[in-house]
Formats: structure tokens, C-alpha cells, sequence
């Protein structure tokens, strides 16, 4: 009988509940990408009803959207997000046996990057403009890529916690700290009217997209490389 090895290989039900979550999220991207790419008015409607309300807000409240501001500029920018994959990176490369798990997670992010600028060039969707704007963005709106990075880095870390065994107070506050980022980014770009909700809501869809994929080849590849190991004791 074979000896069960130390790590044991993703029982393929974990494969399995990856690969629905994945199915849910590219079929609701889909949806919501053609509803904006076919400029549906009810969904047009709400979008600037939204705007409309928020922008009033951060135009009455210039100290909090200050705030706002430092927070989608320099907390929770993209160049921060993906200074902090870096880091992990190395971090992985430094442990020598997870040097996979780190081109893995680069690669991962750049991917992602790619298929957001593709997206917004294909979309090509106006941002909001204002007669008083509180902040300035380029390029086209959809999907958000404050959203969209934010909700990668974040899933991708969390997943790397959970694969290395961290659990108790640790667990709980980076899940915390993610949630309030992803969440957090996405409403600062609503609030500054750089981004309508939609483009927001594609980004989150799009990032939990990727990371489900992600997850899904991590998990495969480490099923792949247990099993000679489990051979090998046989």
C-alpha cells in the first residue's frame, strides 16, 4: 500500500469546487461585460444615478475626499498592489522551493494586467466627466483596474496564506485587511467619479476571475507533482 506522503495532494473535489467558482464568475463577467459593451440603459441609468449622488457628496465634503484621494493614490494604487506581489515574490524565491509558486504568482498579476488594458481598449467605455471634477483618471473606464488589481493581489495572497498553513488571529486580519482594500478601492473610485459602479463591479468579477483560474492551475500543478512522490513510497 502506498505511504501517504507528508503533504498530501488537493483531494480533487477542492479542483472541482475551484472550477464551478470559476464557471460562476466568467459567466457572470460575461453578462456584465455585454451590458455595458451593448450600453443597456437600465444598467446606464443606474450608473449615473450613482455618479451623480456620489460626486455631490465628495464635492460637499473636500476633507474627506481628500482622504479618499491619498488612499486610491497611494495605499491601494495599482503600483502598490503590484509593489507588494514583488515583494512576495521574493520572499517565495528567497524560500528556494517555492521558486515556482512565485513565477506563478507574477506571471498571475501580469495576465491580469494584460487582460484588463485589453479589455479597456476593446470597451473603450467614456469615464464620467464633470463641470468641477475632484480627481482626473486616462484611459477607458471598463473594467476598473484599481478593482480588478486590488482584488488579484489580495486573492493570490490570501491563497498563498492559506496554502502555507496560516490560520488563528494572522488568518482572520489579512482576510480582514483584503476585504477592506478591495472593497475600499473600488468605492474611492466611485467616490472621486473617475469610475461609474459597473466598471467597479467588472473589475471585482474579473479579479476573482483570475484568481479562481489561478487557483484552479496551483492546484492542479501541486496534485501533478505529489503523485510521483506518492509513487515513489509505493
Amino acid at each position: 500500500m502506498p505511504t501517504p506522503s507528508v503533504a498530501s495532494p488537493p483531494r480533487p473535489s477542492a479542483e472541482r469546487a475551484v472550477s464551478g467558482w470559476a464557471g460562476a464568475l466568467a459567466l457572470a463577467s460575461a453578462l456584465l461585460l455585454a451590458l455595458v459593451a451593448l450600453r443597456w440603459h437600465p444598467l446606464m441609468a443606474f450608473d449615473g444615478s450613482v455618479a451623480d449622488t456620489t460626486h455631490r457628496w465628495a464635492v460637499d465634503e473636500p476633507g474627506l475626499t481628500h482622504v479618499v484621494r491619498i488612499l486610491t493614490d497611494w495605499v491601494w494604487d495599482p503600483w502598490t498592489m503590484r509593489f507588494v506581489t514583488f515583494v512576495a515574490a521574493i520572499w517565495l524565491v528567497w524560500r528556494r522551493a517555492a521558486r515556482w509558486t512565485a513565477i506563478w504568482l507574477v506571471v498571475t498579476c501580469a495576465l491580469a494586467t494584460l487582460v484588463q488594458q485589453t479589455l479597456k481598449a476593446a470597451v473603450d467605455r467614456p469615464r464620467p466627466t464633470w463641470p468641477d471634477p475632484v480627481d482626473s483618471a486616462h484611459f477607458a473606464a471598463y473594467p476598473s483596474g484599481h478593482a480588478m488589481t486590488a482584488t488579484v493581489v489580495c486573492g493570490l495572497l490570501l491563497w498563498l496564506l492559506h496554502r502555507y498553513g496560516v490560520a488563528g488571529p494572522l488568518w482572520h486580519t489579512a482576510v480582514a485587511v483584503a476585504a477592506v482594500s478591495v472593497t475600499g478601492v473600488g468605492l474611492t473610485r466611485i467616490w472621486l467619479g473617475v469610475h461609474w459602479t459597473s466598471d467597479v463591479l467588472g473589475g471585482w468579477l474579473l479579479g476573482a476571475l483570475v484568481v479562481a483560474l489561478a487557483v484552479g492551475v496551483d492546484l492542479r500543478r501541486t496534485r501533478d507533482w505529489a503523485e510521483p512522490a506518492d509513487e515513489a513510497h509505493t
